[in-house]
């Protein structure tokens, strides 16, 4: 082993603990292990930042924006309502969920393909008076298994296509990943329908009835504010300053019978105002104490109070790389911040009854956010949330539904027949929803993942120091012997194990890069065809099911579904042994080696 291959050697189990670890964002991570190649000498300094103009990166950028295209034009919400018709029984539900799921995530980002079915699941769960519980986690992994179709289905076939086409000159087509893709695909969800649900602990005995994620009737209570009390003349913001460690929130002001619909925070208070406020009892009594306050008779509030006048209330769960992620309540400051009010936080399916002040939200965490009703969807998106409610769609977008359908198709297939290259075809489809106002320039730019663009670019030019230093050849010659005196489809079977486990703790995109240069020199070295061990690696990174932090799917779930960080691996760990035994036989004979 030379000291280059050593240095990074070393370099890439550091990206790969630390992507692991998850103490930082895997974009600062992929960053910070680029500037050390550089510094290091393994990636020439102007050679660094070629990565961000590779065509693999490119592609991923614009079917993140087209996905949002369709999914804010409401052009695939019909499709996604039917699933309310097939909700009669838990596999029916399962079925009818899953399969739109795998349908949409084959043509669409598989985030947005969930964020748009996650709310139909919740309350077509409700209506059925059932729990979401045996539903979210099969949505989850089906609209991941739908992404293994397609070129475009996920980030992995993209950047697998990118290697193909670096090494050979030329690419894999948009339906090259079909043959083994929709057969794994097709198993999977024929295992989660049949068994995958039962696995879900509570999932086939659990309550018969859904009720509310939140009961926050129990800890509202309202307060009269008399002339001789301190808090009079005062404005709500100067009260909750004063009262920073009360835990207590102020979540409605009622005066002369008016209730406001969000809590004017720059409004003195009068003797005559009355103040709904949330918190535990200890807490109210604490607030009521330091003010002179008066609790107010009758009966405690209910939600439909909070809901008159134009304001809503709606949970939203956070998604991972959200702006709140990583930050406790009162660093968000969400009344004066954002105009909207933090009636609570469920964790793993369970509401938080602590200090709420100082809780630190994470990704999966539900917020429960009352506000106006028009601008809780821009808020819950500008936090970086995905509503557990249908959106109601703007009749102007609504009617560009099809022109968005229209626009994707064409450049789905004028790549699919080779008339153009998808970089150029899906570039012109992103130029046409944008001149036709499906999407505003801003939300052009929003509708872009950053953080994983920021990932592939600094890593693919790591891949490459792989490459150059002789690394990636170290690796598959221990691979190689590994399975010397075995048939070749044994090493393409440990390929798509040990690509499908790292893609259990690391984001998948960063899995391809580092396991398909591998699979390119194990191929070589053995005189064998690329396509099979590529297709290997395109399975194994798309197959993340153990896991909460495998996949940004399963993570968005385990809030709304109540899952613990072990029932992944339940319903999991069987998915992926069906994805095994399936995809190994489809790969040899579909791409013969």
């Amino acid at each position: 082993m030379t000291l280059d291959q050593g240095l990074i050697l070393a370099l890439l189990a550091a990206l790969l603990t630390l992507f692991a670890w998850g103490r930082w964002r895997y974009d600062l991570v992929a960053i910070a292990g680029l500037l050390a190649a550089v510094l290091l000498g393994l990636t020439p300094a102007d050679a660094a930042f070629e990565g961000f103009g590779h065509p693999a990166v490119i592609t991923v950028a614009l079917v993140l924006v087209l996905s949002r295209a369709l999914s804010v034009s409401g052009a695939i919400d019909g499709l996604a309502r039917l699933v309310q018709r097939g909700a009669a029984t838990v596999p029916q539900h399962v079925a009818s969920l899953s399969g739109v799921a795998a349908l949409l995530s084959g043509f669409m980002n598989n985030v947005g393909a969930l964020a748009l079915l996650m709310p139909v699941a919740v309350q077509s769960a409700r209506k059925a008076g059932r729990p979401a519980k045996p539903v979210l986690m099969p949505l989850a992994f089906a609209s991941i298994l739908g992404g293994l179709v397609t070129l475009i289905g996920t980030p992995p076939n993209i950047l697998v296509s990118g290697f193909r086409q670096d090494a050979l000159g030329d690419g894999f087509k948009m339906f090259d990943f079909a043959p083994v893709g929709g057969v794994v695909m097709l198993a999977g969800l024929v295992y989660l329908v049949l068994v995958g649900w039962r696995l879900v602990p509570g999932g086939e005995d659990g309550p018969g009835e859904a009720g509310d994620l939140f009961q926050i009737e129990s800890y509202l209570s309202e307060v009269r504010v008399p002339k001789e009390s301190a808090a009079y003349d005062k404005t709500i913001a100067e009260i909750e300053e004063a009262a920073e460690d009360i835990d207590v929130e102020v979540v409605a002001l009622i005066r002369r019978g008016r209730r406001y619909p969000t809590v004017p925070r720059g409004e003195a208070l009068q003797a005559v105002d009355v103040l709904a406020i949330q918190g535990s009892a200890e807490e109210i009594d604490r607030f009521v104490a330091k003010f002179g306050l008066e609790v107010a008779g009758g009966a405690n509030q209910t939600t439909e109070d909070l809901t008159r006048d134009n304001a809503a209330i709606m949970e939203a769960v956070v998604s991972p790389g959200a702006r709140v992620e990583g930050r406790t309540v009162e660093q968000m400051r969400f009344g004066p911040r954002y105009g909207v009010t933090l009636l609570g936080v469920s964790r793993q399916g369970r509401p938080y009854r602590g200090r709420l002040r100082n809780f630190r939200l994470r990704a999966g965490d539900v917020l429960l956010l009352q506000g106006l009703q028009r601008d809780l969807p821009d808020v819950i998106a500008r936090l970086g949330g995905l509503p557990l409610a249908e959106r109601s769609l703007s009749m102007g977008r609504r009617s560009k539904s099809y022109l968005a359908l229209i626009l994707f198709g064409a450049a789905v297939a004028a790549a699919a027949v080779g008339l153009l290259p998808i970089t150029i075809a899906f570039s012109l489809a992103v130029l046409g929803v944008v001149l036709a106002g499906v999407l505003s320039p801003r939300e052009l730019y929003q509708g872009i993942e950053w953080p994983v663009i920021v990932l592939l670019g600094a890593l693919i030019p790591v891949g490459r120091a792989m490459d150059s230093t002789g690394a990636t050849e170290l690796l598959a010659g221990g691979l190689i012997a590994l399975t010397d005196g075995f048939p070749p489809w044994v090493l393409i079977a440990i390929l798509l194990i040990v690509t499908m486990t790292l893609s259990d703790v690391l984001n998948n995109a960063a899995t391809a890069v580092v396991m398909a240069p591998i699979a390119i020199t194990a191929a070589n070295d053995l005189g064998a065809a690329p396509d099979a061990f590529l297709m290997a690696v395109a399975v194994g990174a798309s197959s993340a099911f153990l896991t909460p932090i495998g996949h940004q799917n399963n993570a968005l779930v385990m809030g709304p579904g109540g899952y613990r960080f072990g029932d992944y691996w339940r319903v999991g760990l069987p998915l992926e042994i069906v994805i095994v035994l399936v995809a190994v036989p489809m790969i040899v004979w579909i791409w013969p080696l």
